[in-house]
């Protein structure tokens, strides 16, 4: 795992004061990649690539980076692992008429003489990992970025003048002499919505994240740069459930058993310490499972607990570590080292992001990183097997609301609309009411069960009402946004949920919490090929018996006693709903304060401080959009410290 930045200024620069500013964008994110870093510039053509290594494979200096192709023809920096490093590394030897000469066995050489053997784009589509790259063709004068079929790795990219550049993390860009600093309200809205800001888009104006699966291409002369997949989910999904898979039950168990297998045990290849996460859930039991299957000593695996019963889940994980027979590390941490997280926070996730979860994870991933260099994790067992609780909530709200015609919902909610303003002076009882009736109404707008599910995944029903100057932009949450055919309406927010909350909320809260600590994380569920053989499953082998995730608990349960797994499930989070009525009262006070909100002029005052007072009131739990709005408020502070 690593960092990359570079930028491109056509017309050419100066070569040692363009290197010296590459080292700088790097140096921004030295925390990606520690053990060493390196710039490479041709100042004629005005491209300078700069990288911070956290060596993993190939530890010598032969995996050093900017590296060029045999040839000198490709010079690259590359943030990233490719699992099937030797699977290549046989293909270019057995395609090229006089082997190359291996300067070592890095998977970064290996890709670059795919790229002479090739070409770009067909190389990155052989490849099996997680990986964002930047390679310049020195022949052509083409600069080309790419990024995972899943979107593990980040990379942003965009104008800003006469420069295109680009950075494993949005605070590397705000190096450059070139970088403006002004806000995209349109993105911040999007932010109010998710908690998160999908791509492309960023809060940075002119910079956008590339989508995963794509590879872009700028050739000299151009402004516009191509942006194209070389997989797609959507078709992945729709030919796998025009063509589902046929075999029995037990069949399929032992396929995903074998496909998964094998990823996990591509993904313990590495020449450091390696370990996992263990939360004792489905999801990450499975990957430990398989990880000690394939090892002939203990693995290592981490887990943090709680002081506080309810929100601990570190009694269950240690309970499957002993079954499994790895080797435990737990660390309990208090409410203050909680909350001691939280002013940290804008610094390490660099663009606003409101996922609360986001706590605890810096916190196992600094764990973790005391003992091991790389973890795996259980990450997208509910995206591809139907495991979150909304969606048995988004099916059984559309199934009553469809039982209404449409013509007398949409009568209701408009009654129930000019009621909810309603409140009997002087009674608090009245206004829960009114909140109930507000909900109502906003739940009998939905005309489709794909607006029920975009109404439960979103914190504010018009967030760019609540930003000055916004507007709403598209997504692929967007009801026009084009859909696969799934069939299933489980199937269509599994899909929904994979190509936005999977790449932009989960993947982003994971790889910026491991890498602030500089721990590589893998995602052995994000395999293409175990993606892939999921959308051929039909939804009875996901959802079964009123519960997700059927065919993974059957894999599960050939490793780990069901008694160990099925508890009640607590969830990785923190007390938020409380903590914002109690230790983070008068922080978020403060963030919130009308008179701040109107001075600064993104956010109108009058909404937000309505939901802070009826939180405060415990009239309604308003903890998640309002935490939103404190990321943004906290993120902005940062961003005037920096400046200033």
């Amino acid at each position: 795992m690593c960092g990359i930045a570079g930028f491109w200024t056509p017309g050419g620069v100066n070569g040692e004061a363009a290197s010296a500013l590459g080292l700088a964008m790097a140096a921004r994110i030295a925390h990606r990649g520690p053990d060493d870093h390196g710039v490479w510039c041709d100042g004629a053509a005005g491209i300078v690539l700069a990288h911070r290594r956290l060596s993993i494979l190939d530890l010598s200096p032969a995996g050093h980076q900017p590296m060029a192709s045999a040839s000198g023809r490709f010079e690259m920096v590359f943030n990233g692992e490719i699992y099937n490093f030797p699977e290549l590394r046989a293909l270019v030897e057995g395609a090229s008429s006089s082997p190359p000469a291996w300067r070592g066995h890095s998977d970064t050489e290996i890709l670059l003489e795919g790229f002479e053997l090739w070409g770009v784009e067909a190389t990155i589509a052989r490849a099996v990992g997680m990986f964002a790259i930047a390679a310049w063709d020195r022949s052509e004068r083409v600069l080309y970025l790419a990024r995972d079929r899943m979107g593990e790795k980040p990379l942003y990219y965009g104008w800003q003048g006469d420069t295109f550049m680009f950075a494993s993390e949005l605070k590397a860009l705000t190096a450059h002499p070139a970088f403006t600093r002004e806000v995209d309200r349109d993105a911040l809205a999007l932010l109010l919505g998710h908690n998160y800001i999908p791509a492309p888009y960023s809060i940075w104006s002119g910079i956008a994240k590339l989508p995963p699966a794509h590879v872009l291409r700028l050739g000299e002369g151009v402004r516009d740069p191509v942006s194209r997949p070389y997989w797609s989910l959507a078709e992945v999904a729709t030919a796998g459930q025009a063509a589902p898979y046929a075999g029995s039950d037990g069949e399929a168990v032992a396929e995903l058993e074998r496909l998964l297998g094998e990823a996990v045990g591509m993904q313990m290849v590495a020449d450091v310490p390696l370990g996992a996460f263990l939360s004792g859930g489905v999801d990450s039991s499975t990957i430990v499972a398989l990880m000690q299957a394939r090892s002939t000593r203990p693995v290592r695996t981490f887990t943090i607990g709680f002081d506080d019963p309810a929100w601990n889940e570190a009694d269950q994980a240690k309970a499957v570590a002993a079954h499994l027979g790895t080797d435990h590390t737990e660390l309990y941490v208090s409410r203050a080292d909680v909350l001691g997280v939280v002013p940290g926070l804008p610094r390490h996730y660099d663009e606003p992001f409101a996922d609360a979860s986001q706590i605890p994870t810096l916190l196992v991933a600094g764990l973790a990183r005391r003992h091991v260099t790389v973890s795996l994790s259980g990450d997208a067992g509910d995206e591809l097997f139907g495991g979150y609780e909304r969606y048995f909530m988004a099916r059984g709200l559309w199934d009553r609301l469809s039982r209404v015609p449409a013509p007398a919902r949409r009568v209701l909610a408009g009654a129930l609309g000019a009621t909810a303003g309603w409140s009997p002076p002087g009674s608090w009882r009245g206004r829960p009411l009114a909140v109930r009736f507000r909900q109502a109404a906003e739940l009998l707008q939905c005309g489709s069960g794909d607006d029920v599910f975009r109404g439960i995944v979103s914190h504010w029903r018009a967030p760019e009402s609540l930003v000055n100057g916004a507007v709403r932009r598209p997504t692929v949450l967007s009801p026009d946004a084009a859909m696969p055919v799934v069939g299933a309406f489980e199937h269509r927010m599994m899909y929904l949920d994979a190509v936005s909350y999977l790449c932009d909320d989960v993947l982003c809260k994971v790889d910026r919490a491991a890498m602030t600590v500089s721990l590589e994380t893998r995602v052995p569920l994000l395999d293409h090929r175990v993606v892939e053989f999921a959308w051929r499953l039909p939804l009875s082998m996901k959802v079964r018996d009123g519960r997700g995730k059927w065919i993974l608990r059957q894999v599960l349960d050939r490793h780990v006693p069901r008694s160990l797994i099925d508890r009640p499930k607590v969830g990785f989070g923190v007390p938020l709903a409380a903590w914002l009525r109690g230790d983070l009262h008068d922080w978020a006070a403060d963030l919130l304060e009308p008179g701040r909100l109107a001075q600064e002029g993104y956010l109108r005052p009058d909404p937000i401080m309505r939901r802070w007072r009826e939180h405060q009131a415990q009239v309604q739990n308003w903890h998640y959009s309002l935490w939103g709005v404190l990321m943004f408020q906290a993120w902005l502070e940062e961003q005037r410290r920096q400046v200033s």
